[in-house]
């Protein structure tokens, strides 16, 4: 499972021209899941996810989590993370990436998860398989890729 976070100051998910989940301050993640996950990814990366400390301190440090801040996370599933780039040619190959009926359960308890760590109505999600556009302001920017 491979999480692609962006600390933002707001974030949507806009389908079919209305928004459809949005989030202030905290973080932006694009999630893939690949076939070999299991829920016991899913709850590792939801807690490492939660206690990410990327936010400044008073000091100016990146010293605190969302969990220190109350901030939001906005999750987005990706299943283009997933990709085998070790292979000739210029298209990617997503044979990593789930099956669909996998990775849609996974990306919930994933989201269900995390959302028990930071605090209920603190994790807003977009709509899985479906064409999202997504809206970010980066702060920093800061990204950061985990995996479990």
């Amino acid at each position: 499972m491979i999480a692609l976070i962006q600390r933002v100051e707001r974030a949507s998910v806009e389908i079919e021209g209305k928004v459809h989940s949005k989030i202030g301050k905290g973080f932006l993640i694009l999630l893939g899941v690949r076939k070999s996950d299991t829920a016991e990814n899913a709850e590792a990366l939801a807690l490492k996810t939660s206690m990410l400390r990327i936010f400044q301190d008073d000091e100016g440090k990146m010293n605190l989590s969302l969990k220190d801040t109350g901030g939001e996370a906005l999750v987005v599933s990706q299943f283009t993370l997933c990709t085998d780039n070790g292979k000739s040619g210029n298209r990617p190959s997503f044979t990593e990436a789930a099956p669909p009926e996998t990775a849609e359960e996974l990306y919930n308890h994933y989201s269900e998860c995390l959302e028990a760590n930071i605090g209920k109505g603190k994790v807003g999600k977009g709509v899985f398989a479906a064409m999202m556009k997504v809206e970010l302001v980066n702060d920093g920017p800061v990204t950061i890729i985990l995996e479990k």
